[in-house]
């Protein structure tokens, strides 16, 4: 059985863009979220892994809401200290482990929100966060088994919280592969009509 690559899924793919003090106007950030997003169809077309060839008709090109820099948000780390292993659940019916590295605070369309970051429990240097949730659309819009985020540790601990770019596990493509389920703690209360959704 292989393991998703979900913490380290690759830059060009699932990179999560770190807080700037001049941020990109709309119309850039809009076009650099379109070239990642073909990049990555180029990336799965070129390839039976993660979809088998067999498959690349059903689920290529992939399917996505339409790109809304509001989804876009600051988010500050709360960091824990809590070393509590958790296993999360996954497809395959057995578990990942995870440690909490925080909680992420951010506000979404006027709501205040809050999301946890993981990191695997036997990481011994921490580059990335893991941010596994599900919202309002899990299930209809988007798949049944959640979402992910990657998001590169900055030293600051502000992050950017880039739902655009919010993608789903590859078991959702690929049997063979196994992903964990989002935590009750990161049920967002909402709809996150961003990112990656489900072919209609």
């Amino acid at each position: 059985m292989r393991r998703l690559a979900r913490v380290f899924a690759g830059a060009a793919l699932v990179a999560t863009v770190a807080c700037s003090s001049s941020p990109p106007g709309e119309k850039d950030y809009a076009s650099k979220i379109a070239v990642d997003r073909a990049g990555k169809d180029a990336a799965f077309a070129a390839s039976d892994d993660p979809i088998p060839r067999a498959n690349h008709a059903v689920f290529l090109p992939l399917a996505y809401f339409p790109i809304d820099p509001a989804y876009n948000v600051p988010a500050v780390l709360e960091p824990t200290n809590d070393t509590t292993v958790i296993e999360m659940p996954t497809s395959a019916g057995g578990a990942d482990k995870f440690r909490r590295a925080g909680a992420l605070e951010f506000t979404l369309k006027g709501q205040s929100l809050k999301l946890t970051a993981f990191v695997p429990a036997s990481a011994r240097t921490v580059d990335r966060l893991f941010v596994p949730f599900t919202d309002l659309t899990t299930g209809t819009e988007t798949y049944s088994a959640g979402r992910y985020l990657d998001l590169d540790r900055t030293p600051t601990g502000i992050y950017n919280i880039d739902f655009n770019r919010a993608y789903i596990p590859y078991c959702y493509y690929n049997p063979t592969y196994e992903c964990p389920y989002p935590p009750r703690e990161n049920r967002l209360p909402i709809p996150i009509r961003a990112g990656e959704r489900v072919k209609k």
